[in-house]
C-alpha cells in the first residue's frame, strides 16, 4: 500500500484548504487516521458518527495507538479525529458526544509533558463541558512502578466526577500493552455500536464489525528488524567513573525511516550466564517446554534468554515469592513502603531464588510470575540527512556490584558485549512527534542535554548542518570529568569554532570543589538565555526525569523570573504557554 503525499505547512494553502487536501489525498492513498491537532477531522468522507480519540504520550506509544484506535473506528464507519491533549483545552467538548482516551504514565505516576496542560484544564469549570460525554480510557504504564498507569487513572476518575458516562471499563497496560490494547480497542468500540446506529441509552457489546486487527506491515515494533552493528566505540576516557559507548547500526534493507527527534527500539536477549544460574537454581536443564507471551511453547532456556524479564522482580513474583519468606511478605503487607523499596533496591529475581529456604517451582510456575522482556528505547543521536542508512545511539553501560553479586543492564550490556558480528539487533523505529525540530529552520534552538541526554542534540546538530539551516543553536552539556566525559567533544568544540554551534555552556561536575551542574550554568547565562527565549527559541531537554529535568525546569522558571522581570505566577504561566507551542519540549525518562 503506498503512502499518500502530504501537503506540508509552509505549502501555500490556509490551513483549512491543507487539511482538507490532506484528507483528500489520504483517502486517495489509503484508509489511515488523520495527523490531527483538534481543529480538523478524519478524512473519512463516509463515516457519520463523530468520536475523538484524545492521547497523552511522552515517547509516541500511546500517539501511535491513538492513530490505530482512529484507524479501526473509521473502518467500522465512525468520522473520528485524533487529538493531541496539548490542544484538547481549544476543542468545543460542548459539541461532542463521545471520547475515548489513550494516556500514558512517565515516571512514577506523572502525566506526560503534552497532558500537562490538559489535566490542569480539567480541574477547572470549563471542563464541565465534558459533562455529557460518554468516554473510555486507555491507560499505559510499567508495573515495575509503584504509581502503575496513574496518569490514565487520574483522567479516568475525572472524566467520571465531571458527571461523563463511562461506556467500558478502564484498561490499564503494563509494557506489554498489545493484547490488552486490542481488547479495550473491540470493547469500547463495540460499546458505542455501529455508526450508523447511535443509540447511547442501550450501547451494543458487539461492533458487527468484528474484532479488531492491526496489520503488521513491514518492520515494525511486533517485527523487529536484524540491524547489522558497524561501530561499537567507547567514548569516555581514562579516569571515567562511567562507561558510556557510541553504537552505530545499518539499516540497509529494512525500509526503516525515522526524523530527528525519534527513538530506537531495541529487543534485547538476557546474558547467557544469568540464564545458566538460573536454571541451575531451578533444577532444570534448559529443554522443558514453557508457554511465552503472545502463545506458543518453547524450551525453557530459550524462553529465560528471550521472552521474559530475568532481572528486576515483577509484583506477582514478589507475591510468590512471599510466600516462602515471612521478611518479605511483612514488608509486602504493611504500608512500609519506603522499607520495601529500601530492601528491593539492587536485588533481582536470582537473589529471591536464592533465599533461605530455596524456592523450588515448576518451569511453568516460574515463567507465570515473569514479565515479558520489554525492548528499551533509546533516543537517536544520528540524522538520516548526515549518516543515510545508518542510526547512531549513545548508551550508558550499566554495571554495578550491589549485594555481593555482579549486575548487568539487560540492554547496555547486549549492544556493548554480546552482539558481535553474527549477532544482529533488532530494531524498530518509535516516532516521537513531541521532540521535533521547529518547522523554521531559522528559529534559534537552546538544548539542555547532560550525559547521554546529548543523544538528540548532535542529531540536531548534525541535521541542521546537513540541511544548512540558519537559526542559532546552544548547547548546555554537563557531565563529571572534562578530560574523561566530554562526549564528542572532537565535533562540538570544531563546530563551536565554525559558528554552526553558535554558544557551548559546559558544567563538568568533579573538576571543582563545588560541584557545577547545567542548571547553574542556565542561571549564570539568565539575560542572555532570556533573550533567546524572546526572540522565539525553542528549549529542550533531554535527560534524568527524576532529578536533572526538575532541576532544569525550575532553573528556567528562575529565568524567567529574573531575567524577565515576572513574578512565579507569571512565569509559569510563560512556561506553560510555551509547552503548549510546542516551544518547550523533554525527552526525559
Amino acid at each position: 500500500m503506498s503512502k499518500a503525499p502530504v501537503i506540508p505547512d509552509s505549502a501555500p494553502f490556509d490551513t483549512a484548504q491543507r487539511i482538507w487536501l490532506n484528507g483528500f489525498l489520504a483517502g486517495l492513498f489509503a484508509h489511515e487516521p488523520a495527523n490531527v491537532d483538534g481543529s480538523a477531522g478524519s478524512q473519512d468522507p463516509v463515516g457519520t458518527a463523530p468520536l475523538s480519540v484524545v492521547f497523552g504520550s511522552q515517547t509516541g506509544t500511546a500517539e501511535t495507538l491513538a492513530r490505530r484506535v482512529a484507524a479501526e473506528a473509521d473502518r467500522r464507519g465512525f468520522r473520528s479525529r485524533v487529538i493531541d491533549a496539548g490542544a484538547a483545552t481549544k476543542v468545543d467538548w460542548a459539541a461532542e458526544t463521545q471520547l475515548l482516551v489513550v494516556m500514558s504514565t512517565y515516571g512514577d505516576g506523572d502525566m506526560p509533558d503534552n497532558a500537562r496542560t490538559f489535566w490542569d484544564w480539567l480541574q477547572t469549570d470549563a471542563a464541565k463541558a465534558m459533562a455529557h460525554l460518554r468516554f473510555s480510557v486507555l491507560a499505559l504504564g510499567d508495573s515495575n512502578y509503584e504509581q502503575f498507569c496513574a496518569a490514565g487513572k487520574k483522567v479516568d476518575e475525572r472524566l467520571e466526577a465531571l458527571g461523563a458516562a463511562r461506556l467500558h471499563p478502564r484498561t490499564d497496560c503494563d509494557v506489554d500493552y498489545e493484547a490488552a490494547a486490542k481488547s479495550w480497542i473491540d470493547g469500547a468500540l463495540g460499546a458505542l455500536g455501529t455508526a450508523n446506529s447511535q443509540n447511547t441509552t442501550e450501547p451494543k457489546l458487539q461492533s458487527s464489525a468484528g474484532p479488531s486487527r492491526i496489520p503488521v506491515e513491514g518492520y515494525s515494533r511486533a517485527n523487529p528488524f536484524p540491524a547489522r552493528m558497524l561501530v561499537n566505540r567507547r567514548l569516555t576516557g581514562e579516569g571515567s567513573g562511567k562507561e558510556v559507548r557510541h553504537i552505530e547500526l545499518s539499516l540497509e534493507g529494512s525500509d526503516l525511516e525515522y526524523v530527528v527527534g525519534d527513538a530506537l527500539g531495541v529487543r534485547p536477549t538476557n546474558c547467557p550466564t544469568l540464564v545458566g544460574e538460573l536454571l541451575t537454581l531451578l533444577r532444570c536443564d534448559g529443554e522443558e517446554a514453557v508457554p511465552i507471551p503472545g502463545g506458543g511453547e518453547v524450551s525453557l532456556r530459550k524462553a529465560l534468554g528471550e521472552c521474559y524479564d530475568i532481572s528486576k522482580p515483577s509484583p506477582a513474583f514478589l507475591k510468590a515469592a512471599a510466600e516462602l519468606s515471612p521478611a518479605l511478605r511483612a514488608l509486602l503487607e504493611s504500608d512500609h513502603k519506603e522499607e520495601l523499596n529500601s530492601w528491593l533496591y539492587g536485588r533481582e529475581i536470582i537473589d529471591l531464588l536464592m533465599q533461605e529456604p530455596p524456592w523450588t517451582v515448576a518451569p511453568e510456575a516460574f515463567v507465570a510470575v515473569l514479565k515479558p522482556l520489554a525492548p528499551r528505547l533509546y533516543s537517536i543521536s544520528s540524522s538520516p540527512k548526515a549518516h543515510p542508512g545508518q542510526v547512531h545511539l549513545t548508551v550508558g553501560i550499566v554495571r554495578n556490584e550491589i549485594h555481593g553479586r555482579s549486575r548487568k543492564g539487560v540492554c547496555s550490556t547486549f549492544l556493548a558485549d554480546r552482539v558481535l558480528d553474527s549477532v544482529p539487533v533488532p530494531v524498530f523505529v518509535q516516532k516521537s512527534h513531541g521532540f521535533r525540530l521547529p518547522d523554521n529552520p531559522d528559529t534559534p534552538i537552546i538544548m539542555v542535554g547532560p550525559g547521554t541526554g546529548v543523544a538528540p542534540f548532535r542529531a540536531f546538530l548534525h541535521e541542521r548542518r546537513a540541511t544548512a539551516a540558519q537559526g542559532r543553536n546552544w548547547l548546555f552539556f554537563g557531565e563529571q570529568r572534562a578530560a574523561a566525559d566530554f562526549f564528542y567533544r572532537e565535533e562540538l568544540e570544531p563546530m563551536l569554532m565554525s559558528g554552526h554551534l553558535t554558544k557551548l555552556s559546559t558544567a563538568f561536575s568533579r573538576d571543582q570543589a563545588d560541584k557545577i551542574y547545567v542548571q547553574h550554568r542556565m542561571l549564570e547565562e539568565a539575560p542572555t538565555l532570556w533573550a533567546w527565549l524572546q526572540e522565539g527559541a525553542h528549549f529542550y531537554v533531554c535527560g534524568d526525569a527524576q532529578r536533572m529535568a526538575k532541576d532544569v525546569e525550575a532553573a528556567l522558571l528562575r529565568v524567567i523570573e529574573t531575567a524577565g522581570g515576572r513574578s512565579p505566577e507569571d512565569s509559569l504561566a510563560y512556561l506553560n504557554q510555551m509547552r503548549t507551542e510546542k516551544r518547550y519540549q523533554r525527552d526525559v525518562y
